[in-house]
């Protein structure tokens, strides 16, 4: 690893001067060199005993600098696990280990309670998971080039709808055959995985369940809830393989990219990709963060006025700018420089955060009941294998078309990030909330149909 040298005034060179002396980087510098994620290891040691200290005084402070601290510090340790463990390490096990030993932790109370209760109200109260989708939503589309972003949108829906019916048909005859029934695992099992997560899937899914039914919609939720997030660590563990897979096979994969760009399409993305980020000034950042900011509250405006989730009215919004080229390429270098920026140094402390937080280990545990585990991944594969072998034939990546259609079966936009995070594809964030909200929301809205008017119980 090296160190970068502080940039200076360049005079020049005097006749008859003494050559510059280089010197040897002391050992404090050499430590500082080793990291753990991105924390070097000295502030790494040091953090530890700042959160030791205050955990046992049990005074851990909600303040935003502090909790940055806690967060980075538990996201990246986490992750550091995770890539170590061999097997575990070749599908997603940085980003499985961040989503489930904290959750598991804090269920068995080995985590200090006033740390828990600070990452909770910090998590619950900023729901900066939001920005973080913000960050990669516009960063990605922004940096993408339009032709390939329009024909990536329409071709993104053939896949998705394929696997989508695939799943279904696949999911009912395999919970069939388990002694679910046909029409129930279809209904209670392999919808619910594909509803879009929790507050855009499985609690309306339970409120038209309960409603159609006469039943409790706490009840219903308590009965789908547990099979939202076993879909999703299936969804997890086969990304985290399909990456593996991709760097097996290079050239089943686009590293991101959903389908091949045409010769000036890829040679205007590289130009503008390597350009470096010294071309680019810190205000040009921080107005491509902001302008991505805007764009978001536009979509909360969006919402409040017509229901349609702020995340995707946001996608609409930046596919519209980025087609009638609203924004100039230096300002697309700014949101994709803020792109890469979060998904380098927010991903794993989100997830700790969301494990501590979001994620009840007794739920993930409910689920396994055996005909609903083989059910579920039953239909996470079918899901996962058609976007696979469906994109190939439409000459798209079939890695990446298959990480896009297992989003459907993600956990909402968390879900997105851990499955991303573990197939090591942020860039594809756009297209994954096309397939967790759109395709959850078309989900949804057919499965109480469906309930309503067969009363399945």
């Amino acid at each position: 690893m090296t160190t970068n040298a502080v940039a200076g005034p360049v005079h020049p060179a005097k006749v008859g001067a003494p050559p510059t002396e280089k010197r040897e980087p002391n050992v404090f510098q050499r430590l500082m060199e080793i990291r753990v994620g991105i924390i070097p290891l000295p502030i790494y040691l040091v953090l530890l005993a700042l959160i030791a200290a205050f955990s046992i005084k049990g005074k851990i402070s909600g303040e935003v600098t502090v909790m940055i601290a806690v967060l980075v510090f538990g996201g990246f340790t986490c992750a550091e696990i995770g890539l170590r463990i061999p097997i575990l390490n070749v599908i997603g096990g940085s980003s499985l280990v961040t989503i489930f030993l904290p959750s598991f932790l804090v269920a068995h109370e080995l985590l200090p309670v006033p740390l828990v209760q600070q990452v909770t109200m910090f998590t619950k109260s900023t729901n900066f998971i939001y920005l973080f989708i913000t960050a990669i939503v516009v960063g990605s589309i922004l940096s993408m080039d339009r032709r390939f972003l329009i024909q990536g949108f329409v071709k993104i829906f053939i896949p998705l709808t394929t696997g989508s019916v695939a799943a279904l048909a696949v999911g009912g005859a395999v919970g069939w055959i388990c002694g679910i029934g046909f029409w129930r695992s279809i209904l209670y099992v392999v919808v619910p995985v594909m509803a879009g997560g929790v507050g855009e899937g499985a609690i309306p899914l339970s409120i038209g369940y309960a409603e159609a039914l006469g039943f409790g919609q706490g009840t219903m939720l308590g009965q789908i809830l547990p099979l939202v997030f076993f879909g999703n660590l299936i969804a997890i563990i086969c990304c985290g393989a399909l990456n593996s897979l991709g760097r097996c096979r290079p050239e089943l994969t686009g590293n991101g990219e959903l389908q091949p760009a045409g010769n000036d399409a890829a040679n205007d993305k590289d130009d503008r990709v390597h350009s470096g980020v010294t071309s680019i000034d810190v205000a040009t950042v921080a107005a491509g963060g902001i302008t991505g900011i805007a764009i978001y509250v536009f979509g909360t405006l969006i919402h409040s006025l017509i229901g349609l989730p702020a995340p995707v009215a946001m996608l609409f919004l930046v596919v519209l700018v980025k087609l009638l080229r609203a924004v100039p390429a230096g300002l697309e270098e700014g949101a994709r420089v803020v792109f890469r920026f979060f998904v380098t140094a927010v991903t794993y402390p989100l997830l700790f955060s969301t494990a501590v937080a979001l994620t009840p280990w007794h739920e993930l545990v409910e689920a396994f009941h055996p005909a609903n585990l083989v059910t579920i991944v039953a239909t996470v594969l079918t899901l996962t294998a058609t976007g696979f072998y469906v994109g190939k034939w439409l000459k798209m990546y079939p890695i990446e078309a298959a990480i896009v259609n297992a989003c459907h079966s993600g956990l909402g936009g968390t879900g997105d990030v851990m499955i991303l995070t573990a197939a090591e594809r942020m860039e594809l964030m756009p297209f994954a909330q096309v397939a967790t909200r759109i395709g959850g929301a078309i989900t949804v809205t057919l499965a109480i149909i469906a309930m309503a008017h067969f009363k399945i119980v």
